[in-house]
């Protein structure tokens, strides 16, 4: 079942505003909306895990730790809107704590990752896996924004929220983290 016809088959059609009802009815309690929510976001939360950490079953145990810990902690959602950014923010620290116990996860080969996301539409294969590559061996907080703002398409305040650091860090990070990828890459 493809993304579309999972949010049919669901009802969602991912409208702010429906979107936000559910987050409302998860705060106060609701698992099933909860089930909703993470049903219409599990393709979003697994590529950025496999991102990530770029390894299966590491990032299927990052979205599984997001997932409990969402719901464990649902309730201390702000603002329903940013429901999306919260829960990225709970898989980039998930992610974070996996680096600090096992930190030979960062020397994990990128290139089989080319599946979880297309960042480089339009470049052949082999320039994919020398883009997924470089990224992999960015700094960790250069990857990070750069796999929130271009895989994910999240704006600089959303990467701010998620990562809990001023705009200014995100705006500077991204800038150092494409100097580091030209370096690296020259298409």
């Amino acid at each position: 079942m493809d993304s579309y016809e999972r949010k049919e088959v669901l009802g969602l059609d991912g409208s702010n505003e429906q979107m936000n009802h559910l987050v409302r009815k998860a705060i106060r309690g609701n698992a099933e909306a909860y089930g909703q929510l993470i049903e219409y976001y599990k393709e979003y939360l697994y590529k950025t895990a496999f991102l990530l950490v770029n390894n299966q079953e590491q990032a299927l145990d990052l979205v599984g730790e997001t997932i409990l810990k969402g719901f464990q902690f649902v309730h201390k959602v702000k603002k329903p809107e940013y429901f999306k950014t919260w829960l990225t923010k709970i898989l980039i620290n998930a992610a974070h704590d996996c680096y600090r116990k096992y930190p030979q996860m960062e020397d994990i080969d990128a290139l089989t990752g080319m599946e979880a996301a297309d960042p480089g539409a339009g470049l052949s294969m082999e320039e994919k896996m020398d883009l997924n590559h470089a990224v992999s061996l960015l700094p960790d907080k250069y990857r990070t924004v750069i796999i929130l703002k271009y895989f994910d398409e999240m704006t600089i305040r959303e990467i701010a929220f998620a990562m809990g650091i001023p705009e200014g860090s995100v705006k500077a990070y991204l800038h150092r983290a494409k100097e580091e990828l030209r370096k690296r890459i020259a298409f």
